[in-house]
């Protein structure tokens, strides 16, 4: 039969009906299939339905589904599909319901013939024999016998649950569903539902082959389809229970590096290797399978309709990060707090959907773009905890969770760098307006700097004795204001920013002169190339070219940095006393901090002549006192060059590791702080070179 209409169609012209196609529709001989299918007469007459629907619709090029006697057996057939797993005809069952997807994705608007009412779905159960039941007129013209979308006319059935069985029944919240969503509630889905519950076969080429199939349907781009994919089948919950029991299938002690470097994980490839898994760390196999089925959260949720997708964005943020994700963060155990971290910054590198992103970073954060006050800085206790955590006992929860914010800042939504620093840089009240006069001019002339931090009278050096405060030599090393110093848009010249973290470290505290291939050039590079890669993410947020007026900001409302910020200044302002590791990560968070190309980032983290207001302090402010505090501290250390040197080769591989040298942590701070001044200098070089070329 099949073999007949295929012929016939290549023999006539383009989309011209023959009398067998003719025939096959005008007697329903495709209805007399499905039954004798359904009824598996004679045995194994449901797997030859299957094959020669499947083939039907895709070797014949004319549209068939648009005919009530194709489309009708159809949406039948695609109950029978997926009833029972792992049954002798999966395998052709799945072939069908691709098929018909990969249909419906030529022709969108076909799939509202498969949102099918609740309410007289059972009609067609009991009357597939006789004539197409009223339910199927509704939507049919009878003229031409073109399809008209059905529409959502009528009150939703009161009785009617949107999914069956109890294996399957929903628990949407109400803040899930729209408010017009009454209007579909009484429709059925069953394409969705067939391919959901093959989804569970424990055939692995089964279940990715439905999972391609709710990959079709999610991209449709009609309304309808989206909101009954949400609202009335159990997609979102499938997915969110199935991420939550893999999640919770993970051993709680899995070792963090491990969950950092096992491979790039791509749902659907998740090949099984006993060989392979025998020899690997506990677990891998666990964490694995997680972070495939949160690839494939993810990618479906990229591919969906937008409506589709917030909802299922929505419902993952509710049902497995706050439910599940959440408690194991806010835990009391280290080695838990870690695990959970570890597995949270994988996700967050992972995430590539923008809906999906943008429900975990409210998670994280909040909603909030108020500036923020001492006072409530718990108002989202997980935010409150994931930043206290960057200042650990542990070093290793700190640096997990540095790493975690520092990939959260590189993502593309806006709302991380606004929560977390813009908000509280909006008026610029950090800063303090003193117009030019004659004081200050008399100052520049005596050789000193406006809005140098009087070292002798801060509190941080108050057990300073005189002859160890920093020498005029040293603070005259950045170099001072001159009458002519000026800023252009807002900018401080370039020459002397770069020079100011250039000499922010004195020659006798340096090492890297004496090492080839340590210069302040060498940033440049990776500048430039970071510097376009956060324009191109940050392109679309509109912010504004230069800082907002100074005549314009609330300069009398009391300065805070933001909790991110003080934590990260409170981190840097011990360089000195804390690990390499630690350092490193701390110094990685301000540069990318400071790479944004936002003028209130630009100017309170990368200006070293920023005006401060009292009490307030800045990046540049936080480097001046932890070198004057080198200052003191290299004085009581012998041979302190030569150690320094040592460390340093040691450090970049040159020299093999030997005896422990004194002073080590003290050292390599001061290595970190070098380093991390040349960087800073090479991000404002870049940026100033950046916004002053077209």
């Amino acid at each position: 039969m099949l073999d007949i209409l295929v012929q016939e169609e290549n023999e006539r012209e383009s989309g011209e009906t023959g009398p067998c196609m003719e025939y096959l529709l005008h007697h329903k001989v495709l209805e007399t299939l499905y039954t004798l299918g359904k009824a598996d007469c004679p045995p194994g007459m449901k797997q030859q339905v299957l094959v020669f629907y499947t083939k039907l619709l895709g070797r014949i090029r004319q549209p068939l589904l648009p005919h009530i006697n194709v489309y009708r057996p159809v949406q039948k057939l695609v109950r029978l599909c997926g009833e029972v797993l792992a049954n002798p005809t999966e395998n052709e069952e799945i072939q069908f319901l691709c098929i018909v997807c990969a249909k419906l994705k030529q022709d969108p608007y076909l799939v509202n013939f498969f949102l099918e009412n609740k309410s007289k779905s059972h009609s067609f159960q009991n009357n597939f024999h006789g004539a197409p039941g009223s339910s199927q007129q509704e939507i049919l013209n009878n003229d031409t016998g073109q399809p008209i979308p059905p529409g959502s006319e009528g009150e939703p059935s009161r009785n009617s649950e949107p999914c069956n069985g109890p294996e399957s029944s929903c628990d949407l919240k109400p803040s899930m569903l729209s408010e017009d969503s009454a209007n579909h509630l009484h429709q059925d889905y069953n394409l969705v539902n067939s391919l959901l519950n093959l989804t569970k076969s424990p055939d692995g080429r089964i279940a990715v082959k439905a999972c391609e199939g709710l990959m079709l349907l999610v991209s449709l781009p009609e309304p309808a389809a989206a909101k009954c994919l949400t609202q009335n089948t159990c997609l979102c919950k499938l997915l969110t229970d199935r991420l939550t029991a893999l999640y919770q299938a993970l051993p709680q002690s899995i070792d963090p590096l491990d969950i950092e470097t096992v491979e790039k994980i791509n749902w659907g490839l998740d090949s099984y290797s006993v060989k392979e898994d025998a020899s690997a760390f506990p677990g891998k196999r666990a964490l694995i399978s997680f972070l495939s089925w949160f690839d494939y959260c993810d990618q479906l949720i990229k591919e969906a309709h937008r409506m589709a997708a917030t909802a299922m964005a929505i419902y993952v943020r509710e049902r497995f990060l706050v439910e599940v994700m959440e408690t194991q963060l806010m835990q009391t155990s280290e080695i838990g707090i870690l695990t959970a971290t570890a597995l949270l910054h994988r996700i967050v590198r992972q995430v590539t959907s923008d809906a999906l992103l943008e429900q975990i970073v409210y998670f994280l954060l909040g909603e909030q773009r108020e500036p923020e006050t001492l006072p409530d800085i718990h108002r989202v206790p997980l935010r409150h905890r994931l930043i206290e955590h960057c200042n650990h006992i542990s070093d290793e929860i700190s640096i997990m969770t540095l790493r975690l914010f520092e990939h959260l800042l590189q993502k593309p939504n806006e709302h991380v760098l606004y929560n977390l620093v813009l908000r509280n840089l909006e008026e610029r009240n950090y800063t303090e307006y003193k117009p030019p006069c004659q004081e200050d001019r008399d100052i520049v002339e005596n050789g000193q700097i406006p809005g140098a931090i009087d070292l002798e009278e801060d509190p941080l050096f108050t057990d300073m004795s005189p002859e160890n405060t920093l020498s005029k030599e040293w603070l005259s090393a950045s170099p001072p204001i001159t009458p002519e110093h000026h800023k252009i848009d807002g900018k401080t010249e370039v020459h002397k920013i770069v020079n100011s973290f250039l000499c922010l470290v004195p020659d006798e505290a340096k090492s890297s002169y004496q090492v080839e291939g340590t210069g302040y050039d060498t940033y440049l590079r990776d500048a430039h190339r970071q510097f376009r890669e956060y324009c191109a993410i940050c392109l679309r947020w509109d912010w504004p070219g230069t800082v907002k007026a100074i005549e314009k900001c609330n300069l009398e409302a009391p300065f805070f940095e933001g909790h991110f910020l003080k934590v990260l200044f409170d981190r840097m302002g011990r360089i000195l006393d804390q690990p390499y590791d630690v350092n490193l990560q701390v110094t990685s968070v301000l540069s990318k901090l400071s790479l944004f190309p936002h003028p209130h980032t630009h100017e309170y983290l990368l200006d070293p002549y920023v005006n401060l207001a009292p009490g307030c302090r800045s990046l540049f402010s936080v480097i001046v006192r932890v070198v004057g505090d080198l200052m003191v501290r290299i004085q009581r250390i012998p041979e302190f060059i030569p150690k320094l040197l040592l460390v340093r080769k040691r450090l970049l591989g040159i020299e093999p590791d030997g005896p422990v040298v004194d002073h080590m942590t003290l050292l390599e701070g001061v290595i970190v702080l070098e380093e991390f001044c040349k960087e800073l200098a090479a991000i404002a070089f870049v940026k100033y070179h950046s916004s002053s070329t077209p």
